[in-house]
């Protein structure tokens, strides 16, 4: 990989584990479900003109759209408003790759060999770790909720395979289009005290929806589908762990996570049994850092 482009992986996986914490920022002013369907509005707005219907795939956009975008997000960022620790959240989400690579297994009759089931048995073990570190063993609904968005979303990428030709923006536009309505519903039928919590929102908060909506989903991901086009996916999809490392280090320094010594070796279990799923084949390489 040219440097330039090393550079611009790092600068995405950068920009990628910092969302944790500006979401987190977010989700602690704002309900949840209400601060996803803002940062899908904000989505929907800025990509308006790549809104334009894609014949013959309008129902598995909208599968997708459902998977990875309302449910995926409502899940996720009510995850995070009730974890205190970012840092779990951020290797949680890394098990959209072996969840991806199951799932490829039972819909698409992938064939997946010793290694890689060794890698998504680490994968999983190291969750199961983490879960019962005593710095984490109170947050464990955060963190089955977090794990409940990578599944939805692993659920939308097998679907995403059947669409081609189409371009990321015009996915992301859609994907903003049918989100943000029925996240908007659902906030003001279970959340109260959305119009007040905006009106007395900090500049943290406010920022964190428009950090998450243009710096991720639209900067991000526009980003790693131009290296995508250039390297293959084993080249990359490796380097993509650089997001959680992030993730960890931005959770300690701006958030204070107390880690114990569970955590690191559930991370380590975790972030190697996904680093061996991608070297093997690198199908789903970037799943875990969708945010």
């Amino acid at each position: 990989m040219a440097f330039k482009h090393l550079i611009f992986l790092f600068f995405i996986c950068l920009i990628w584990g910092f969302t944790f914490v500006a979401g987190k920022a977010s989700v602690t002013e704002l309900p949840p479900i209400f601060f996803s369907a803002l940062r899908y509005m904000l989505i929907t707005v800025v990509l308006l003109s790549f809104l334009k219907p894609v014949k013959g795939k309008m129902r598995e956009i909208a599968f997708i759209s459902v998977t990875m975008g309302s449910l995926h997000f409502a899940l996720f960022y009510g995850g995070m408003s009730v974890a205190s620790n970012v840092s779990s959240v951020a290797v949680a989400t890394q098990l959209g790759v072996p969840f991806s690579t199951i799932l490829s297994i039972i819909f698409l009759g992938e064939v997946v060999r010793w290694r890689r089931w060794l890698g998504i048995i680490l994968a999983f073990a190291g969750i199961m770790i983490i879960s019962f570190d005593p710095q984490i063993v109170n947050e464990r609904l955060g963190l089955f909720l977090v794990l409940g968005a990578v599944l939805c979303a692993s659920f939308g990428t097998i679907v995403m395979k059947s669409v081609t030709h189409i371009g990321v923006f015009q996915m992301q536009a859609w994907i903003g289009m049918m989100s943000w309505p029925p996240l908007l519903l659902v906030s003001f039928l279970f959340e109260h005290g959305q119009v007040e919590a905006l009106q007395t929102a900090s500049w943290m908060a406010v920022g964190g929806i428009f950090y998450t909506a243009l710096g991720a989903s639209l900067i991000g991901h526009a980003g790693m589908y131009y290296l995508l086009q250039r390297y293959d996916v084993s080249v990359v999809a490796p380097l993509t762990l650089m997001a959680p490392i992030f993730g960890i280090s931005f959770g300690v320094l701006v958030w204070g996570d107390d880690l114990g010594l569970r955590f690191w070796v559930g991370s380590a279990f975790t972030l190697f049994g996904v680093l061996v799923i991608a070297l093997r084949k690198g199908d789903h390489p970037i799943e875990g850092a969708r945010l």
